[in-house]
């Protein structure tokens, strides 16, 4: 190609300039960017979350009572069973790479050696009671933000929970 300028134009000069050009509007430059905002969580994924720990609270409760009150192992580990079996639900819910869960479905039993700092503070069948009683209380709540599928099993977790409060009416410290 000859430009009128006498200067020849290649294919391959034309061309450069024609991607250069479509770069620029593009809007691609050398110059860093900024890096996009994280999207915010999940409301659901957060109140599952939520969900878990106070779950996780809830059966290190009952294994801290159990160790406390071993002639009451008998009658207090079906409820602790019962929370762990909540937990499981509720984790399987979790989206998965969320990162959340790891607490042992099970206690470790404390140790009869440990010195009485290191083992865990007494529960009592009342302070089971009442927490028992705030969780129950807190599913309405929760269940108003939560998914159909969520919100079904709030409901399942809730009523299980506000039967232990009157079940462990019945359970002596």
């Amino acid at each position: 190609m000859r430009h009128s300028g006498g200067a020849q134009v290649t294919r391959r000069a034309l061309l450069g300039s024609a991607a250069a050009a479509g770069l620029a509007a593009a809007g691609c430059s050398s110059a860093p960017r900024k890096p996009a905002a994280p999207a915010p969580p999940d409301p659901q994924t957060v109140l599952l979350t939520s969900l878990i720990a106070g779950k996780e609270q809830l059966v290190s409760l009952y294994g801290r009572a159990v160790a406390a009150l071993p002639a009451r192992t008998a009658a207090l580990e079906p409820f602790r069973q019962r929370h762990a079996a909540h937990l499981q639900a509720l984790r399987a819910l979790l989206p998965a790479g969320s990162g959340t869960g790891t607490f042992p479905a099970s206690p470790a039993p404390a140790s009869s050696s440990a010195s009485p700092s290191e083992r865990p503070s007494a529960v009592s069948v009342e302070a089971l009671r009442d927490a028992e009683r705030r969780a129950a209380s807190a599913r309405p709540a929760q269940m108003a933000t939560a998914s159909p599928a969520l919100a079904q099993l709030l409901a399942s977790i809730g009523a299980c929970e506000a039967v232990h409060v009157v079940a462990l009416g019945r359970v002596r410290d």
